[in-house]
């Protein structure tokens, strides 16, 4: 072939080959039928091969095969739609769909189980769901108030009890793990809860994980986790505004009336506005308080700012990204002992502590649905704790926190969630001294459902931990003359859920758990109302594991529709840690021959019990 004719005869080479290389597509956005809202995570399939998972546009892209196909939408809750096409060569062909949730029994969705989207009643652990209506309606305002009203939860003196397997311990760790937005809320120093800072006026649904969780959350979800989930916009601009006030009633006994005129009073405000901007999601959110205390000079005044924003990029599909902010500062006062039991509501001499709280937290992220499934996401917390006092008992705590998460849903209806945790933690303070903290951990866990009736999860976890030059007592061997050994705390655990019949699930689940001694446990020194209290820097963590065996039932009346759960487990903690008395000081230099409190690792504790919950909604006429 002569050069010339290789120069015409080239370029249409080149085209021929560029129009069969061309790729197919199929493309659109998935709704709900009654709001228009985007639905996040459905799973798209198409019956020629490849798939995909709507992101949080609701939208989706299939690199498709040619010709006729079916395509399948799946989603907790709401009725399998399929639809056949017929794609072209080179061509894109946009196919939206609206889902319609017609389930004939009540559905609830939750993600703390798995982190992803399941129902809640196909879940092999027992969960239950608060949501924000129970909240308004109760008129609460704090969270600490509202948990008690949760089947198996109680509350002490500011410490969630799940099942009754948390014990007490007064300010200083917890054995249920508070996570608000799949992220870890727990002070860096004390490692406990504060309620009145979790952000009740831009709440999408509490989530309450009952048993050993650390397999998917880490140290401190030893008894359960309970899940604080804030809320984006939908399509529909809202704004929200409620006011509360009130006053103490006289107690039955006169002589407890300190207040000489009018009776101590209390009045709140929650204010929220969520819109979306374009591509952008905005809430501003707030909270103010003011708590003048039916016991003498234990006030309480308090203001909440918080805001969420997320960025959905509209040349980059399934691309998201934004910034959660949270910040609170109380101030007030309390007190332990009072004068003496005719004067109950005053304090003893000297006990009043007079306070100002700091709070605020910043958590960047970024989310990721790939076009054949695959989800990636990236989030951080920064949460700094500053608490201050009139009584040299202060303390300021940093928390760094980062996670790495990849999901993938494979055709076969399994699911593959693993991620890498770390988080390092900075403490200054009256109380403990200064101190520094770290973990490391690594997680996987395999979610398979057989025959659309069985679904079991497997998962795991390594945690590495490390409080000044305290470490993970526990060390993987991976070889046999122990000379590779890496200072990691295994945990794991499996579950088993089989739907005999559309509206009855069995369930059966076992869980390890594991926790760390935090800063103020191991290393607080100091004296409430002459009370001592002393550090224990050889503190051992303590580990558990639960398992139960469970039945949901779905019910329907008429309009009516809920289900009824009953459980029975057992729990079993070794190396439990609690605050004890003893003589753990000098007995000539300490106050009180050296008597006082510390926290011990007291041995080995069970629990065991039957656990039942009733729920439903409905209509009285038009409410």
């Amino acid at each position: 072939m002569s050069n010339r004719k290789f120069f015409l005869v080239f370029p249409f080479l080149l085209f021929s080959v560029f129009c069969f290389s061309q790729s197919s597509y199929i493309k659109g956005t998935v709704r709900d039928s009654s709001s228009g809202d985007p639905l996040i995570g459905v799973i798209i399939r198409s019956s020629a091969g490849g798939g995909a998972v709507s992101d949080v546009n609701g939208g989706y892209v299939i690199k498709a095969k040619e010709g006729k196909q079916v395509v399948t939408f799946s989603y907790t809750g709401y009725t399998t739609d399929s639809v056949s096409v017929d794609v072209t060569p080179g061509a894109t062909l946009q196919l939206d769909i609206k889902m319609s949730n017609t389930s004939r029994q009540l559905s609830i969705v939750v993600v703390s189980s798995g982190r992803y989207e399941q129902d809640i009643r196909q879940v092999p652990v027992s969960m239950e769901v608060l949501k924000p209506k129970l909240i308004d309606d109760k008129n609460t305002t704090t969270m600490e108030t509202i948990m008690d009203q949760v089947p198996g939860v109680n509350m002490t003196d500011g410490q969630a009890n799940i099942r009754g397997g948390s014990g007490f311990s007064y300010g200083a760790g917890s054995r249920v793990l508070l996570v608000v937005d799949d992220m870890p809320m727990l002070s860096g120093d004390a490692a406990d809860v504060k309620w009145n800072y979790l952000p009740i006026e831009n709440l999408s649904q509490v989530e309450v994980m009952k048993g050993a969780s650390s397999a998917l959350f880490g140290s401190s979800a030893l008894n359960g986790v309970i899940q604080f989930r804030t809320a984006y916009p939908t399509s529909t601009p809202q704004t929200t505004i409620s006011m509360t006030s009130g006053f103490y009633g006289d107690p039955r006994r006169p002589e407890l009336r300190w207040w000489k005129t009018s009776n101590p009073t209390f009045a709140g405000m929650n204010f929220c506005h969520s819109r979306q901007i374009g591509n952008l999601d905005l809430v501003v959110a707030g909270h103010i308080y003011n708590d003048e205390g039916y016991r003498y000079l234990e006030t309480e005044q308090r203001e909440r700012l918080n805001i969420n924003t997320r960025y959905r990029f509209k040349k980059i599909s399934g691309l998201s990204a934004g910034v959660n902010a949270n910040m609170m500062r109380t101030t007030g006062g309390l007190f332990l002992l009072w004068y003496n039991d005719s004067l109950a509501y005053i304090p003893a001499d000297s006990t009043i502590q007079i306070y100002k709280n700091y709070r605020w937290n910043i958590d960047p992220f970024i989310t990721y649905y790939g076009p054949k499934g695959h989800r990636h996401s990236l989030r951080g917390r920064y949460f700094r704790t500053n608490n201050i006092n009139d009584k040299d008992q202060g303390s300021l705590a940093d928390f760094w926190y980062g996670e790495y998460q990849y999901q993938y849903k494979f055709k076969n209806k399994m699911t593959v969630t693993a991620g890498l945790v770390g988080s390092y933690t900075t403490v200054k303070a009256d109380l403990y001294g200064d101190h520094i903290a770290s973990n490391v951990a690594g997680y996987a866990q395999f979610d398979r459902r057989f025959w659309d009736r069985l679904f079991v999860t497997v998962g795991v976890r390594g945690e590495y931990n490390r409080v000044d030059t305290a470490t993970t007592e526990f060390h993987m061997n991976l070889s046999k003359n122990d000379t590779l050994k890496l200072p990691f705390r295994p945990v794991m655990r499996v579950g088993v859920n089989y739907q005999v019949n559309e509206g009855t699930f069995l369930r059966i689940s076992y869980g390890q758990g594991y926790r760390f001694p935090c800063v103020a446990e191991k290393f607080i020194r100091t004296d409430a109302a002459g009370l001592e209290i002393y550090p224990n820097p050889s503190l051992q963590p303590e580990t558990g594991q639960s398992a139960e065996i469970g039945v949901k039932q779905g019910v329907r009346v008429g309009q009516w529709k809920g289900y009824a759960d009953l459980s029975i487990f057992w729990m079993q903690y070794e190396n439990m840690m609690e605050f004890a008395f003893g003589q753990f000081g000098k007995p000539t230099v300490d106050p009180l021959f050296g008597l006082g409190f510390r926290s011990e690792n007291i041995g080995s504790t069970r629990t065991r019990g039957v656990d039942f919950s009733l729920m439903g909604e409905g209509k009285i006429g038009p409410v």
